[in-house]
């Protein structure tokens, strides 16, 4: 491996100490939400429970930034951008990094009564659910130096990262269960989360990236969030599934553009990137005879 110069460890800097356009602008974005959120805490623009909204925007921004961590082995390889692997550890270090103030704040908001934080945490399903998804991100987080990469060995390292799955679905539960009846955002994660899934299941059955198979693998997916969001809804409230599902057609028979549910994000979010497939500009490949293995740190993952 080439040795790692000490300019390396700026987060703007790429694996050789140089400056990375694409490493500093994921950086400076991943801060705007913290930036956003202190700043309304300044002004005072946090309601009348500042610290319990603080903690509900870090948590949907941990999810957020987990979904586009996983997000960037599938673009990698819709869009040819293979430089995207760079960005990956740190957007998965900045997913932690709001959980983690996810639950600094929630204690915060319950005056540090350990007693009180941890008979809510056991007597509340929903927050079971988040602390073990929270437990799991720290443990990716620990150990996704290329020092743990080389002690775990890359089987045993990519075996364990591969938890980020289920750590993710974890996550997207307790997401919708704090919702509770307004579960608009929930399912729109959880819809774009299927459809990075969606997007591994072509990559694992070598079904070829065309923009055929890709605008059909969007518009499925953003079906199946609509029926999920529909199903959830049916079962919460009671009401009639199929009016329920109407609600997808508003935008249509009210040309409503604020009508958009998840499943038309989603569907968009597809097809927008089946259509962006087509003008990539494919990836120089290397001579068969100049190939070599990936490390680890870059190829493991989705």
């Amino acid at each position: 491996m080439a040795s790692v110069g000490t300019g390396s460890y700026w987060p703007w800097n790429d694996r050789q100490g140089r400056f990375s356009a694409l490493r500093a602008g994921c950086f400076a974005l991943v801060l705007v939400p913290a930036l956003i959120l202190a700043f309304q805490a300044w002004t005072h623009q946090l309601g009348s429970k500042p610290w319990t909204q603080a903690v509900h925007d870090t948590g949907t921004w941990a999810l957020r930034i987990l979904v586009i961590t996983l997000a960037v082995t599938p673009l990698r390889r819709i869009l040819d951008w293979n430089r995207l692997i760079g960005i990956r550890r740190m957007l998965g270090l900045s997913a932690m990094a709001y959980a983690l103030g996810h639950l600094a704040l929630y204690c915060i908001d319950l005056a540090f009564d350990w007693g009180l934080i941890l008979s809510e945490i056991v007597k509340r399903f929903y927050l079971v659910v988040g602390i073990t998804a929270l437990l799991g991100l720290v443990a990716l987080g620990i150990t996704s130096t290329d020092g743990m990469i080389r002690r775990l060995g890359s089987g045993r390292w990519q075996r364990l990262h591969n938890l980020v799955y289920p750590i993710a679905c974890l996550g997207l539960f307790h997401f919708a269960l704090q919702s509770k009846i307004d579960v608009t955002q929930p399912v729109l994660l959880a819809g774009l989360f299927a459809l990075l899934m969606a997007y591994r299941g072509l990559n694992r059955f070598k079904v070829p990236l065309s923009f055929a198979a890709l605008a059909l693998t969007g518009l499925g997916v953003g079906l199946a969030t609509a029926l999920a969001e529909t199903a959830w809804y049916a079962f919460a409230t009671g009401a009639s599934a199929w009016l329920i599902f109407q609600a997808n057609a508003d935008i249509v028979v009210y040309q409503d553009w604020t009508a958009l549910r998840p499943g038309h994000w989603v569907a968009a979010v597809g097809l927008a990137l089946a259509v962006l497939h087509l003008f990539r500009k494919p990836a120089p490949r290397p001579e068969r005879g100049q190939r070599r293995p990936a490390m680890a740190s870059e190829a493991a993952g989705g």
